[in-house]
């Protein structure tokens, strides 16, 4: 694994925004962590409110700025989940 990933969805070459793959375990799942509840917040927020209307265009514009830190989130876990298993595997 390289020492610096990129984000999935950043189709840039060179990408500016990466995961050191190498950073302390307990900081990369700080990063998920914050993240994935960021997104998880914000739809429990969205469910319990009921004066929400069903607008396509502002739901799917909703959902794709919601995508972004839910995505990063399951990249850091990725590397997460890879440096387990070589520990394991060593």
């Amino acid at each position: 694994m390289d020492r610096y990933m990129p984000l999935t969805g950043i189709d840039l070459i060179p990408a500016s925004l990466l995961i050191d793959t190498q950073a302390p375990l307990d900081v990369l799942q700080g990063m998920a962590d914050y993240r994935i509840r960021t997104v998880t917040q914000v739809l429990e927020n969205i469910a319990f409110r009921a004066e929400i209307g069903c607008d396509t265009v502002v739901l799917s514009d909703f959902s794709k700025l919601l995508v972004i830190p839910l995505r990063d989130g399951c990249d850091v876990m990725d590397v997460i989940g890879r440096r387990l298993r070589a520990q394991v595997a060593e």
